[in-house]
């Protein structure tokens, strides 16, 4: 996984978002134009669609810029979540354009009114549609490039838009052809369309301040890297803390033998935390230890017997962390257990299941949560 320089990332948004902005305010004005002259009250709708895209791109710039800001004394992990704040504010005026839209659309089903179409309106269109889709396009594969979900929202709503355009392309023709109106009734649709978007926008930024699920593809990314190093057997319980898109913070448990001294522990963490920041950007500021028993101990044949008994339960997705104390009678791991299930009541069953079988033995189990896909 590519770790893409922040500086290089912050360019590469403002660039893209600027060309949106021109493309936006040219169609905007152009449509305008076509509306005004033709009374069209589609077309005018979508005049004013492409004036709310081009003030997205605007607050979108303001956005990177603000969250490249360096980590001060206030904000020590910088200031990246900067951007969702951005995001809610562009699914703001999003919305605010469609609801706008949505009325004036009602009033014209109302009170209809009849449009004057062209040939050069008609140009017009057919010049919007292409430039939406080239637009479209350029937006969203920048925003692949550098991981910028607004970027990458941008294009798609671009994409849309070239549609949304087409439809007020086809009421045009309809109406020249049979002189039937369905200008009022496409404004209504392309309304209902940009309020679903801001809704859906809205939706997007508040999962990711609320902590949404980091995506399986880091996850497993991370997890190689870990377990690419020497001495780790196995890499559990990654959590990571999203502060801005590709600027994550978060620790490690990974599974070392018993036998290595507190030296080579400290030796395996620096390697562990370099190697992810190197091959994935990624700070991991805790590498935890489980200690395991070596091949051929008791623990090591326990642990296999423990290990049937748990995972012949519904409901629990792993087991790991396993260590036998001999000298104090005890046993120690962490389970996994599906969101979908009562997980208290299947770690419950567990611990009692367990004991049943190793009355001897004090047994601790940790309820791990489900982090990654």
């Amino acid at each position: 996984m590519a770790v893409l320089d922040a500086d290089v990332r912050q360019q590469v948004i403002v660039r893209t978002s600027v060309v949106g902005v021109a493309a936006n305010v040219v169609l905007a004005a152009f449509k305008a134009a076509v509306g005004f002259v033709s009374g069209s009250i589609a077309v005018t709708l979508d005049a004013v669609n492409n004036l709310s895209d081009a003030l997205s791109s605007v607050v979108t710039i303001i956005g990177a810029r603000l969250a490249s800001k360096r980590p001060d004394r206030e904000h020590p992990y910088g200031h990246g979540r900067t951007e969702y704040m951005s995001q809610l504010v562009v699914a703001a005026i999003v919305l605010y354009a469609g609801i706008t839209s949505l009325v004036e659309s009602a009033k014209k089903v109302i009170h209809p009114e009849a449009a004057s179409y062209s040939a050069v309106s008609l140009l017009v269109i057919v010049v919007a549609i292409a430039a939406k889709l080239v637009l479209g396009r350029y937006v969203s594969r920048k925003g692949e490039e550098v991981n910028s979900g607004a970027l990458v929202a941008s294009g798609a709503d671009a994409s849309f838009d070239a549609i949304l355009s087409g439809s007020v392309l086809a009421s045009a023709v309809i109406y020249l052809a049979s002189g039937i109106s369905l200008e009022a009734f496409v404004g209504v649709v392309i309304s209902v369309v940009i309020v679903k978007s801001g809704l859906e926008m809205i939706g997007d930024a508040v999962d990711q301040m609320l902590g949404a699920r980091v995506s399986g593809e880091l996850s497993r990314d991370i997890k190689g890297v870990v377990e690419s190093v020497d001495g780790v057997e196995g890499a559990y319980d990654l959590l990571l803390h999203d502060y801005g898109p590709d600027r994550y913070l978060g620790s490690v448990h990974v599974e070392v033998p018993e036998t290595m001294t507190a030296a080579q522990i400290d030796t395996l963490s620096r390697q562990i935390q370099e190697r992810v920041y190197t091959q994935t950007g990624t700070i991991l500021t805790t590498v935890g230890i489980y200690s395991s028993n070596e091949e051929g101990t008791r623990g090591s044949g326990i642990r296999q017997r423990v290990e049937r008994i748990v995972m012949d339960h519904d409901g629990v997705l792993q087991f790991h962390g396993f260590y036998l104390d001999e000298k104090n009678k005890a046993m120690t791991f962490d389970i996994i257990v599906d969101f979908a299930t009562d997980r208290e009541a299947v770690w419950q069953q567990v611990v009692e299941d367990v004991r049943n079988v190793f009355p001897d033995y004090t047994v601790r189990v940790t309820l791990d949560a489900d982090m990654s896909d």
